[in-house]
């Protein structure tokens, strides 16, 4: 190798060595961005809402929390942790949302409802729901096993009669039919919470009304269900609701709005869930339990059929006319059909 090409290579070796120098000062020296933490508020505490809560949620312990707020934004009618006469969040539970309030929102003093407080029952409802009344004993109403807040089907159970007439042999139709489902309990009696023992713990009690949550349309079923034979509440399980969503979903009944926001989807889904069902019962006849009992309407014999022509004819008679032509006096009947 000839001497100018060596020190052609000499120099840039040189010339790399001095810029890898100058890169690693250029990096080491250089100090690291450091992240800085968004300031977090340094005043007092309030009480927030850690979901949003629509207008008739039942307050839980996850609801609220206490949360640094500023200073100069805390106002007289917020709930503030230490403040004199500051509330206990479990003291809270069982309340009801009057106002709408969305997560991370505080709370204020006119925004929850408390039972035995006027509208409680009211504020309790939701949007286009109905509050309905049936009577119960410990037989029909689970031997005192429903609490405010759980959700029952209703059950009618009735005996279906063939048409009264003498020397009848005819057996009626003894039958249980889940008429309701997926109602939300309200009340029992005038207690719109569980009672509770000296420990804590929720107290089975015997009552004689239930008050539950339902749609105009399935109050006024319910309320005429009352006349036809008894009432008997079903309990049902806390995953049932899912399940009874996840089988509307399938069969198209009901339509899950395209949207991005899990939250929203969520929230959708959760206010689907809790609607009553009165599309779709299942019944029990006499003849499912025992085999002396019938699964059938009784039949009806000659001498009722008979009754129920002459019934017919006697309904569909209609005014009765007198035609008076000089001494000529004449009967017209019109026909009601």
């Amino acid at each position: 190798m000839d001497k100018r090409k060596l020190i052609l290579l000499v120099g840039a070796l040189f010339i790399a060595a001095i810029a890898a120098f100058m890169a690693r000062s250029l990096f080491m020296g250089s100090a690291a961005p450091e992240t800085q933490a968004a300031a977090q508020p340094t005043g007092p505490k309030v009480l927030v809402a850690t979901r949003g809560l629509p207008v008739g949620t039942i307050i839980t312990a996850d609801s609220l929390r206490y949360q640094p707020w500023p200073a100069e934004m805390v106002t007289d009618a917020y709930f503030i942790e230490g403040a004199e006469g500051a509330v206990d969040i479990t003291k809270l539970q069982g309340t009801v949302v009057r106002h709408a309030i969305t997560a991370g929102e505080p709370l204020t003093h006119g925004a929850l409802v408390s039972p035995g407080d006027r509208g409680f029952l009211a504020a309790a409802l939701g949007p286009g729901m109905r509050a309905v009344t049936v009577p119960v004993s410990g037989l029909t109403g689970v031997a005192g096993f429903v609490f405010p807040g759980d959700r029952v089907d209703l059950v009618l159970t009735q005996n279906v009669d063939g048409v009264a007439v003498e020397n009848s042999t005819n057996k009626p139709l003894k039958v249980s039919e889940t008429i309701i489902r997926n109602l939300r309990v309200l009340a029992t009696d005038q207690r719109t919470e569980p009672q509770v023992d000296e420990s804590g713990k929720t107290v089975a009690t015997g009552y004689q009304l239930v008050t539950l949550e339902a749609t105009p349309r399935i109050a006024e079923k319910i309320t005429v269900a009352q006349t036809i034979g008894t009432i008997s509440l079903s309990l049902r399980s806390l995953a049932d609701s899912s399940t009874d969503l996840e089988e509307a979903i399938a069969s198209g009944a009901i339509k899950v709005p395209a949207t991005s926001d899990p939250e929203e989807e969520e929230r959708v889904l959760r206010s689907l869930a809790q609607r009553p069902i009165d599309g779709k019962s299942s019944y029990s006849t006499g003849g499912d339990v025992s085999r002396f009992q019938r699964r059938s309407i009784p039949p009806q014999t000659a001498p009722e059929k008979k009754a129920i022509e002459e019934k017919a004819e006697e309904e569909a008679k209609g005014p009765v006319v007198n035609v008076a032509r000089g001494n000529n006096s004449t009967t017209v009947t019109f026909d009601r059909r």
